[in-house]
């Protein structure tokens, strides 16, 4: 079977109080971080920062990566990069983004059960100083 490679980039953002994870909800009602696809020509780095404005209003720079995932979901062979990030600048409003429904700081034990693929939570990959490498099934 031919599947179709997809790169998608994360960011891991806290709030000031390190307490709180910025997270979106998707259309599909699940919640995630802020990200999406890599663009043709784009880098990883990139995307995580254009994506995060796109879908947040934040400003961000991006740090090294503390998870890869991976994944094989109908004909898609996907990469999840997750890239620890810090807020540069905060939005005067959040936009309007179709495909996103809210954008919450979120306390750390209610996103390490919002999202379950993360088998030590996502709260884990906070200090985490060596990606983590996961096969999502």
């Amino acid at each position: 079977m031919d599947f179709n490679r997809v790169d998608v980039a994360y960011s891991l953002l806290l709030d000031k109080s390190e307490s709180k994870i910025l997270m979106v909800l998707n259309r599909n009602n699940s919640w995630s971080l802020p990200g999406g696809g890599v663009e043709k020509g784009e880098t990883l780095k990139q995307a995580a920062i254009r994506e995060a404005k796109e879908e947040t209003g934040y400003d961000i720079e991006v740090d090294g990566i503390v998870s890869l995932n991976e994944a094989f979901i109908d004909n898609n062979h996907i990469f999840f990069v997750v890239f620890k990030a810090r807020l540069i600048q905060e939005p005067s409003q959040i936009p309007k983004e179709e495909n996103i429904l809210k954008v919450e700081w979120i306390d750390l034990k209610t996103a390490d059960n919002l999202m379950p693929y993360y088998p030590n939570g996502i709260s884990s990959l906070i200090n985490n100083s060596n990606a983590q490498y996961i096969i999502q099934r």
